[in-house]
């Protein structure tokens, strides 16, 4: 597994790290709790080093999941991201809270959870916008300090946002959704990372599945399954979207890989301080996605990919109004 550095602070991970969250959040049914340590002790055999979880995965059991999974490998330069934003109540998000009470405890639990002394890599889940981000970044500046947190990131932050919170505390990495069917952050959000010099970690790189290949307007979702409410993945939009599944296909075929590997491909071909984080409960699967640091894409291949990808109109928003206020996703 190749290695890249997210940020100007050293944060040194695997090309290609695993998104936990789907072990027991967002797309059920969930598989059983040692099948899913063995699948991340087996992503750490196969050279990956970067992990995500939060805190309102579950809520919490995600945590513990992945803290179990990795404490054998400690010292090993295993790096593990979660996130503190949300007020849980009841085992329910009742909606966004960082204030530097509430971010204290979250990181006092994760790292129980987690079975760490460090948290690797911090980051905001949703922002705040009643608590302003420079007392947010200042709380984790303080933690960094006490030596509870080494690095700080945020997640589906705005320019401004960005800007404000990296001229109190570093920060490290953005996790962002992007994948060739969501791209709203080349416009302003990716120049100012590269201007500021911070990573950028793309959640869903694969349209959480649906760039695959293996889901079409005949599939059906079970409760639990977020799919089930998205306006991207009513059975109208899955049939308009399957155009842009079909232009992944053929650049597939060209280079003996699957549509998977096709799309984590361009999306590290887009920036050497990219990331992306797919998720898995299946082993196969996951050796799948890692085999994409395997193709290159030549520069030609990529803008014939991006402007293909951009002949497809697609249907159906990423998330429903209310998700895209409050989701943990």
């Amino acid at each position: 597994m190749k290695k890249r550095t997210l940020g100007n602070q050293g944060l040194e991970v695997s090309a290609i790290g695993l998104g936990c969250m789907g072990m027991s959040f967002g797309y059920a049914p969930f598989p059983a709790k040692e099948d899913s340590i063995h699948l991340i002790r087996k992503a750490v055999e196969a050279g990956v080093t970067f992990f995500d979880t939060a805190e309102v995965y579950g809520p919490y059991n995600n945590e513990e999941i992945v803290g179990e999974a990795l404490k054998p490998f400690k010292n090993q330069g295993i790096i593990v991201a979660t996130k503190f934003g949300f007020n849980i109540q009841d085992g329910k998000m009742v909606g966004v809270d960082s204030r530097p009470t509430t971010i204290r405890k979250a990181v006092e639990g994760s790292l129980q959870r987690l079975g760490v002394a460090c948290i690797d890599l911090l980051y905001q889940h949703r922002v705040d916008p009643n608590v302003p981000i420079e007392d947010v970044a200042g709380t984790v500046k303080d933690l960094i300090a006490e030596g509870k947190v080494n690095y700080f990131g945020l997640s589906e932050a705005g320019a401004a946002t960005i800007r404000k919170a990296h001229a109190v505390q570093p920060v490290s990495a953005l996790q962002s959704e992007y994948s060739l069917w969501t791209r709203q952050h080349e416009t302003e959000i990716i120049p100012t990372i590269e201007e500021l010099g911070i990573g950028f970690v793309p959640f869903s790189p694969l349209g959480k599945g649906f760039l695959t290949g293996t889901i079409d307007e005949k599939r059906t979702f079970e409760a639990g399954d977020i799919r089930a409410v998205i306006p991207r993945f009513t059975e109208e939009a899955r049939s308009a979207n399957k155009a842009l599944v079909d232009v992944i296909a053929a650049f597939a075929q060209k280079h003996n890989a699957t549509n998977a590997q096709i799309a984590l491909a361009w999306g590290l071909a887009q920036k050497p301080w990219i990331v992306p984080i797919p998720g898995t409960t299946k082993l196969h699967r996951l050796t799948e996605n890692n085999g994409a640091v395997n193709i290159q894409l030549s520069a030609a291949e990529v803008a014939e990919l991006t402007k293909a990808s951009e002949e497809v109109k697609i249907v159906g928003a990423r998330y429903t109004e209310a998700m895209e206020k409050s989701t943990g996703l």
